[in-house]
């Protein structure tokens, strides 16, 4: 490259960084803050991009230019990878048909049907857009098939942003959360005390498939909880509802707490079930039934029939792709080439979780310094990493690009090793 060429790319270069940092500024004045949610990258590390370009497979593209192996999959939505072409082909064929119209597609009822096959404490199956809107339907369908108002969820736990469940206290009021009496996860203790609190007033117990809380150790869901949580409902007529959100379709396509023996009343889906076109679900069994039917619930763009066809044609693609299987040998991959790297340079390193939603911390990093210095690196080398949220794999990830990853991580433990 000559000089003048070398210029000229410093110069597009250049350019090109102005492209976010002008986002943010013109964001400021007609977003409030920017930016809002856990979409804000202000809460992260220096250097991360605010705007993004395009995405393909599991490689996402800044407004700068830059080039990213993702493992945030827009933070969960993304799990056949971006813009995988039988999924795109399925929402262009019904997109050129319809969307959003007088009522839903048959696309509705053919995805209704997909997952009560699919799951096998489904009976039935209802449809929203965000994961808020489905574990709040869940709730709401659990006191109405009731008739009570007490909800015990674990302390700490990310079920969306409603005011009933929002991390913010701004704007929420204390009636917002008046029946809802916390537990420990995983600690059954807590959680017999928290049903003698609820009385003879207890609607349901909403629990995470697996303990994903920001900043945390992450838990898979000890078998002996699990039970515990299904005796209780049993015992006092409440509803057994477990957030799916997250965790769904990426630890098994018939419901996450299904090889534990243990199968809800209610489930709440979203992210993952249509690889990033908005929707959401709530599958319940017929003891529910009734209640789903009693309930007022909608909104404008619950029924669109694109992002129907797109779930269908994900859950071939997973079926398909022996999905589960795949995570996991990917992520077993990522743990171990983490932890080889972690012994070589002396750091001791915190993995926790299932493999195939990685969560990656140091230990003695109260303040997240480490972690914020290693995902800061990653990034500068074209790995996109969290340091606080579990992070997700796709089947566009191969163990190529794992190994890539892993040559940019080691550079990064090198950084943290000279701190």
């Amino acid at each position: 490259m000559t000089a003048t060429q070398t210029a000229a790319s410093r110069q597009i270069d250049n350019d090109n960084e102005l492209m976010d940092t002008n986002l943010r500024s013109r964001a400021e004045r007609v977003i409030p803050g920017g930016m809002y949610g856990h979409l804000n990258a202000k809460a992260l590390p220096p250097g991360y991009p605010q705007f993004f370009e395009r995405a393909q497979g599991c490689r996402v593209w800044d407004v700068n230019g830059r080039e990213y192996i993702d493992f945030m999959c827009s933070w969960g939505p993304v799990i056949a990878g971006h813009k995988h072409p039988g999924i795109e082909e399925a929402a262009r064929r019904q997109a050129s048909l319809g969307d959003c119209m007088n009522g839903p597609t048959g696309r509705l009822v053919e995805l209704a049907e997909r997952l009560v096959g699919m799951l096998p404490h489904a009976d039935w199956a209802m449809f929203q857009k965000n994961g808020t809107d489905a574990t709040t339907t869940a709730l709401t369908i659990a006191r109405a098939g009731t008739g009570k108002r007490k909800i015990l969820l674990a302390k700490g736990a990310y079920h969306g942003a409603a005011p009933w469940c929002s991390p913010s206290v701004a704007g929420v009021t204390a009636e917002d959360r008046a029946h809802l009496i916390y537990f420990a996860f995983n600690d059954v203790a807590s959680l017999e005390q928290a049903a003698r609190q609820a009385g003879d007033d207890l609607a349901a117990i909403l629990v995470s498939a697996f303990r994903h809380d920001l900043g945390v150790p992450q838990e898979l869901p000890d078998p002996a909880f699990a039970r515990k949580a299904r005796e209780l409902c049993d015992a006092r007529g409440a509803a057994l509802v477990l957030d799916e959100v997250r965790a769904g379709m990426r630890l098994s396509l018939s419901g996450s707490w299904e090889g534990l023996g243990v199968r809800p009343d209610l489930a709440a889906w979203s992210k993952a079930i249509a690889n990033g076109y908005a929707l959401a679900a709530v599958t319940g069994n017929d003891r529910y039934r009734r209640a789903a039917q009693q309930i007022y619930i909608t909104g404008s763009f619950w029924m669109g029939g694109v992002a129907m066809a797109a779930a269908l044609a994900t859950l071939d693609v997973l079926e398909r792709s022996n999905a589960v299987e795949h995570f996991e040998n990917m992520g077993l991959r990522l743990r171990l080439g983490l932890q080889r790297q972690a012994d070589k340079y002396g750091l001791p390193l915190k993995q926790t979780g299932p493999v195939q939603l990685p969560s990656v911390m140091f230990e003695q990093d109260a303040d997240f310094a480490k972690g914020s210095l290693f995902a800061a690196e990653a990034l500068k080398q074209g790995v996109y990493l969290h340091h606080r949220h579990n992070m997700f794999l796709s089947l566009a990830h191969s163990e190529r690009d794992i190994d890539l990853a892993l040559q940019v991580t080691d550079h990064a433990f090198s950084k943290v090793a000279a701190l």
